[in-house]
């Protein structure tokens, strides 16, 4: 008995100990992006308003089709109205009214209702824009994809930086430490001055703050990520991607040289969406000036009674129908419809305006985002170059300063144009990926 205790308890921990273990992702950036589009949450919101405007779409639609409606109506007259007529209507003398009341005191009536409509200029316009309703939400979701994946790329890239500058500062700091070291024996030998020692310890200090801050960097660059994805902040995440591979991976300039062609992009075909939904309401205006046509079939039965015996075999209930036909013939509304119809033909007039221009802005900003592109190539090979630079002033410089050949000033003069230059570096590697991915963006490339 004890042994099944103990493994029952012993499931039980197990169990709980795998709910409270935190799920472990691993991505290369591709596999984020495809991670994202598919769990990011206004990915999944704005596949949402695609199927939100299927069911609209549907709704429209169903305006012009047979409509059924059926009912039971149940009326206890407690006090039934009273009327008076001659009393020699019912024998009594000539020249007086008597009191009748007519009616009973419970009536029940049960009905059905076939509605069609036959024709209406407004219900063909609105089939036609619950196509383009639909249509917006699918570019809508198109565009939400595209900033997804640059933002995943962006916050991507964001992660590797502060892992790359956390290495680099480490790296920098056990060689600041181990001259430092030397240094101070010198001093204490007599050898050399205290503000050598001192002028190391500034430098040692900024950059411990600089590794701190880059550690609390890196910690919120991995949850913005991760929000991102669409997972837990407290999930495990490892980037099996490095600056490096990503850098020349997105080194293409002959990307930047292929022509735009401007209908491609995204917020182009919203735009012209947009124009095709107020062109719509312009011909839903004009079709109010048209007559409508409907068709209705009523089938029911009354019944009355003193008591509620409705549902007894004596019981007597009429039936009625009825067909009718319903034409309405707008003639003349004070020029009202006139002027809702110019309204909606200047708001067209105003969205066509709206395409032009935004044809034009996309044109700029496509060569903006190709010069920042090439610019971001060219600066990456000039940080490359004066980073190597750096490095040999900076060994140099150290060199110098062991044999006493240089002040500690000039040694960190030196070292913090390295530290500086290693920062550039990186950076450029960061806007290269950033950059390609936003020219990306604008051509509507996948």
């Amino acid at each position: 008995m004890k042994k099944q205790i103990t493994l029952l308890i012993l499931l039980v921990a197990s169990i709980l100990n795998a709910q409270e273990k935190p799920q472990t992702y691993s991505f290369s950036l591709q596999q984020a992006i495809d991670h994202a589009l598919q769990n990011n949450y206004s990915a999944i919101n704005a596949g949402r308003d695609i199927e939100a405007s299927k069911e609209k779409k549907w709704e429209t639609t169903a305006m012009g089709l047979p409509q059924i409606n059926a009912g039971v109506n149940y009326q206890n007259n407690f006090v039934i109205q009273k009327s008076v007529i001659p009393a020699e209507f019912l024998g009594g003398t000539p020249g007086e009214f008597a009191t009748v009341a007519f009616g009973t005191k419970h009536n029940m009536i049960a009905n059905a209702s076939l509605s069609q409509l036959i024709f209406d200029g407004s219900y063909i316009v609105a089939l036609q824009a619950s196509k383009t309703y639909m249509k917006f939400y699918q570019n809508a979701k198109q565009k939400t994809d595209s900033e997804i994946k640059e933002m995943i790329i962006n916050s991507y890239g964001n992660v590797l930086l502060a892992e790359e500058s956390i290495k680099i500062l480490e790296k920098n700091k056990a060689s600041l430490e181990k001259t430092l070291f030397e240094t101070n024996e010198t001093f204490k030998n007599g050898l050399i001055e205290e503000e050598n020692v001192e002028q190391l310890q500034i430098t040692l200090t900024s950059i411990n703050s600089t590794l701190n801050y880059n550690n609390r960097l890196l910690e919120l660059a991995y949850k913005l990520l991760k929000i991102n994805l669409g997972i837990n902040i407290d999930a495990e995440l490892k980037l099996t991607d490095t600056l490096d591979n990503l850098t020349i991976s997105n080194l293409d300039l002959a990307f930047s040289k292929n022509e735009f062609v401007v209908t491609d992009n995204i917020n182009y075909k919203m735009a012209m969406n947009f124009q095709e939904q107020r062109q719509l309401e312009y011909k839903l205006e004009k079709s109010k000036a048209l007559p409508s046509l409907a068709a209705n079939l009523n089938f029911g039965y009354n019944a009355f009674n003193d008591g509620f015996g409705f549902f007894e075999a004596n019981q007597n209930w009429f039936n009625y129908s009825n067909l009718g036909v319903s034409l309405n013939v707008p003639i003349f509304s004070s020029l009202a419809r006139s002027s809702r119809t110019q309204q909606a033909k200047i708001a067209f007039d105003q969205a066509k305006t709206q395409l032009t221009e935004t044809e034009q802005k996309l044109k700029l900003q496509f060569e903006k985002a190709k010069s920042e592109y090439e610019y971001s190539i060219e600066q990456y090979t000039t940080s490359k170059n004066s980073l190597s630079l750096a490095e040999r002033i900076e060994n140099k410089q150290q060199i110098k300063f062991k044999e006493g050949l240089s002040s500690s000033f000039d040694f960190t003069e030196a070292q913090q144009q390295l530290y500086s230059k290693q920062q550039d570096y990186l950076q450029s590697m960061v806007d290269i990926i950033n950059k390609k991915a936003t020219l990306e963006k604008i051509v509507n490339k996948n």
